[in-house]
């Protein structure tokens, strides 16, 4: 399987197919999200979830990353929405969103074949 490494980018042409990729290389994962805002501090928006999807809505300018959906467990998908993103980076086992305020959304994996 080949998988995304280390790429940022702030075309937002390439954020589409790259979150669409990180989706697929990561379904199945349990993910953590925390806000890294440079105002209020840094925040954990949700912990231990599992991963459904992120994508780029360039209609209305929005990086969406939805925990939840796919089991009993987690029935109901919630989505955290990035307003005006400005950069978007990929590492193996993170993401990080950076919004035009310059608050950062980092979104780290947790393999589902290495969770207890």
């Amino acid at each position: 399987m080949v998988t995304v490494t280390e790429i940022t980018t702030a075309d937002k042409t390439e954020w589409a197919p790259l979150l669409e990729r990180l989706t697929k290389d990561h379904e199945g994962d349990l993910i953590t999200i925390e806000l890294l805002d440079p105002t209020y501090g840094d925040l954990h928006e949700a912990e231990r979830l599992p991963f459904a999807y992120a994508s780029y809505d360039p209609r209305d300018d929005v990086v969406v990353v939805a925990v939840g959906g796919k089991s009993p467990g987690y029935p109901v998908v919630l989505r955290h929405i990035i307003s005006r993103p400005t950069e978007v980076s990929v590492s193996g086992a993170a993401a990080r969103v950076v919004d035009s305020e310059g608050t950062a959304t980092l979104v780290s994996f947790l393999s589902a074949a290495t969770t207890p």
